[in-house]
């Protein structure tokens, strides 16, 4: 469904390319033989957001799968020892009270959807999945909000990120669409 238009590594080690991707829900879904690398995350309750904050990304999200929300980006992110070393209350600082994650992601809601999938304890190579989709629009404020979380703290500690950019064509039902 995904052609792959560029891959970058940001940091540590890159995989192998590849030209689409496909993203596969449900838990007991095989991969597909001709696949070159398949990652596996699970979604979770959101571990450093505060009752507060949960209420606004729900209030301002939309969600995925929106017919105009042709280009997509898949984050892949390891973080490093240091970080799970720290305890949980010393990640939510950084995370949130001095890199404010939560708060600049919900400046760009809801023109920017995301989901995050957490791997680490599946043992998959990358800690998080974190997808977005969006309309081609909204690339440019896509792009800022990228470079804003890497500009902080809390990136200090990510020693693994593979960056995909992706788009499809529209989708069925799309009323743009000849």
């Amino acid at each position: 469904m995904w052609r792959i238009d560029r891959i970058d590594v940001v940091r540590g080690d890159a995989l192998d390319p590849v030209e689409r991707l496909e993203v596969i829900e449900g838990e007991a879904v095989a991969a597909p033989r001709d696949a070159v690398w398949v990652l596996r995350g699970t979604t979770s309750h959101e571990r450093y957001v505060t009752r507060l904050e949960h209420a606004a990304l729900e209030e301002r999200a939309q969600g995925l799968g929106r017919w105009e929300a042709t280009s997509a980006a898949l984050i892949l992110i390891r973080k490093s020892a240091a970080w799970w070393l720290l305890a949980q209350d010393e990640r939510r600082e950084i995370f949130q009270a001095r890199s404010r994650h939560v708060a600049t992601g919900l400046e760009y809601l809801p023109a920017v959807a995301r989901r995050l999938h957490h791997a680490r304890d599946l043992g998959e190579p990358f800690d998080f999945l974190t997808w977005f989709e969006y309309a081609p629009e909204h690339r440019g404020a896509f792009e800022e909000l990228v470079a804003r979380l890497r500009a902080t703290e809390e990136w200090r500690y990510v020693d693994r990120e593979v960056d995909f950019r992706l788009s499809r064509t529209p989708m069925a039902g799309d009323p743009t669409r000849p």
